[in-house]
């Protein structure tokens, strides 16, 4: 179900006619010339902080979009749950955080798509709860994960299969950030932490024999897209021309490149 709605957001960024160049909307912007955007940077490779200032994929992305709209990328730092609020209550001209598109969300904001991406369930090296991915031995277990992101979704439909099937319950922690939640597993706290492909290699990257992942991805075709408010037709052209550009010209690739991302998360190719 989830990913024929995900594709029934997805409208194909070569459609834009080619004559339409990139411009930020005239009117409707929280301020004229800039692109002001919300962000959660705690969701590398996506979005972090680093020596104080904001860097990752989503970040550079941006960056791109905005030099084709002429615009100001002006990024706001905050709460993933406070995100769509500060959107619809018009503090944000976007959202550009690495947001999974889901039905809940897609009745509350209208997306543009750019990616797709799975997710891992990860636990101490040694595995001593004998997990073995996203399944029964799950029940009974303790999963940290982001507020408001999907995975905390993913791990409440877990605890509600375990109980569906008479087994002991998922204790479902949420915590404002992800490095939270890596930091409980790493104490003991948590048995596991679900994140993306991309943010669960990264982190067994940087913490090699600390974490390892087990089972397969699950919901590999995840789709991520930029949010605009409900409605906003200016916007959504504008950003689908812009994106169009920054395909085109191998920016997305190159970005892609650089940030250690698979091919396979292109909606593009």
């Amino acid at each position: 179900m989830l990913r024929k709605l995900a594709s029934a957001f997805i409208v194909p960024l070569g459609l834009v006619h080619a004559a339409m160049a990139a411009e930020l909307p005239k009117s409707g912007v929280v301020e004229a010339g800039t692109l002001t955007y919300g962000v959660a940077a705690t969701f590398a490779p996506f979005e972090f902080q680093k020596d104080g200032k904001l860097t990752g994929f989503d970040i550079d992305f941006v960056e791109a979009i905005s030099q084709k709209l002429k615009a100001k990328p002006a990024p706001m730092n905050m709460e993933f749950k406070g995100l769509i609020p500060a959107l619809q209550g018009g503090r944000l001209d976007i959202i550009n955080s690495a947001m999974y598109m889901n039905p809940a969300r897609a009745e509350q904001v209208d997306f543009v798509p750019y990616m797709k991406i799975g997710n891992m369930v990860v636990v101490q090296a040694g595995n001593a709860g004998k997990i073995t991915g996203r399944n029964e031995t799950l029940c009974g277990k303790t999963i940290a994960v982001t507020l408001g992101g999907i995975q905390e979704s993913q791990a409440r439909a877990d605890d509600k299969n375990c109980k569906d099937k008479g087994l002991k319950s998922v204790d479902v922690k949420t915590f404002p950030t992800a490095q939270d939640s890596w930091l409980n597993l790493r104490q003991g706290r948590a048995d596991a932490v679900y994140d993306s492909t991309p943010g669960a290699a990264k982190v067994l990257d940087e913490l090699p024999g600390v974490f390892e992942t087990v089972g397969a991805e699950f919901e590999s075709n995840t789709s991520i897209g930029i949010a605009t408010r409900k409605g906003d037709q200016a916007m959504q052209a504008s950003l689908k021309a812009a994106i169009a550009e920054v395909v085109a010209d191998g920016t997305y690739k190159g970005l892609l490149t650089k940030w250690k991302l698979p091919a396979s998360v292109s909606i593009f190719n």
